[in-house]
């Protein structure tokens, strides 16, 4: 099974026709993005004849490898506090919002049968409730036919910004969480099976009965995998939909935000999806390849000025405007080569 998905946008044909300097850019991270990235991949390729190689292996290895300077940039959909950035070098930026999703195999059970609130859900992975007619369960859904059957819990078993804002939103939720296992990329989980990346998870719950697991909504939704809906901090019960994890970033001061370090789980608003967050690129203030790292930030601006439809086609969130701009900023100010020289300019 192949939990690690890269995306190499080349091929004989086009490497045929394609201009001398046509270069490739480097990145690893997040697979949470993985989706989109691998479309703005092929779009870019097509139009440009430049490809980007980006190696789906999770948010903690995508840390690592631009922490290593192994790559042009890291992904992770855990933000880095500015004080990390600042002691590794690094600036970061968004480039997509969108919403984690729990998904479930239960026969007779379609998506948006089930709801359920994150109190429950943080007992589910606590292993404190484990049958699906627990009578948590029961009284958010007092119209639907529960089996009396075990419940079995998936989750990533990688460093996972998926898993950090999963367990970001569990902590918020509840106390017990919070005390007992905490959040970030990997935790000790108390239950469950684990599996590499969103793939993984997917497919441990579509292959087993009574399961529960947490994936990317784009994965959920290109996988047709059974999704529930979600009561939210305003106490309104949602659909994992574009509209509510729109919703979910609609309070969001990005322009105020340093390092851009924003978390978007729990949020207000009575449309709001709580499960919702940001990805993030990693890159070098001074890269040791000013080349690659200018490459890299030509596809983010192209990806930012004609990739808002093809992420949209996939649920995810484009950045605005507003954002795009402050961010485009931050490159020419603060991304410069080994003489001073800034490497992106806005008009680029």
């Amino acid at each position: 099974m192949n939990f690690i998905k890269t995306i190499v946008a080349a091929g004989l044909l086009a490497a045929a026709t394609l201009p001398a300097r046509a270069a490739d850019i480097s990145g690893a991270g997040a697979t949470f993005p993985y989706p989109i990235y691998a479309k703005w991949a092929d779009a870019y390729k097509k139009e440009t004849g430049n490809g980007l190689n980006y190696q789906s292996i999770g948010s903690g290895g995508g840390i690592k490898q631009i922490t290593a300077r192994t790559v042009t940039f890291g992904a992770s959909d855990m933000p880095l506090k500015p004080e990390e950035l600042e002691k590794a070098g690094l600036i970061q930026f968004p480039t997509v919002m969108g919403g984690i999703v729990p998904v479930v195999n239960l026969d007779g059970i379609q998506s948006g049968e089930l709801t359920i609130d994150g109190p429950t859900l943080a007992k589910i992975y606590l292993g404190e409730i484990k049958a699906w007619d627990d009578p948590a369960i029961k009284k958010l859904n007092p119209s639907t036919k529960l089996p009396s059957q075990a419940i079995v819990v998936a989750h990533r078993s990688d460093g996972s910004g998926t898993t950090f804002i999963f367990t970001n939103y569990l902590a918020k939720v509840s106390a017990d969480w919070k005390s007992k296992v905490g959040s970030n990329t990997a935790v000790e989980w108390p239950t469950g099976i684990g599996a590499k990346g969103n793939e993984g998870v997917a497919n441990n719950v579509v292959q087993t009965k009574g399961a529960i697991g947490y994936v990317e909504s784009a994965y959920a939704k290109q996988n047709k995998l059974t999704t529930t809906k979600m009561i939210n901090k305003d106490g309104k019960t949602v659909a994992p939909a574009p509209g509510a994890f729109q919703a979910a970033a609609a309070g969001a001061d990005w322009a105020h935000a340093p390092g851009f370090y924003m978390i978007l789980t729990d949020e207000k608003g009575a449309e709001a999806w709580p499960i919702a967050g940001a990805t993030f690129i990693l890159l070098p203030k001074q890269p040791q390849d000013a080349a690659a790292a200018t490459e890299a930030l030509k596809f983010f601006a192209w990806a930012y000025a004609k990739g808002d439809q093809m992420a949209q086609d996939l649920d995810y969130i484009p950045m605005p405007d507003s954002v795009v701009k402050v961010v485009q900023k931050v490159w020419s100010s603060e991304v410069k080569d080994s003489s001073g020289k800034p490497l992106f300019a806005a008009s680029n």
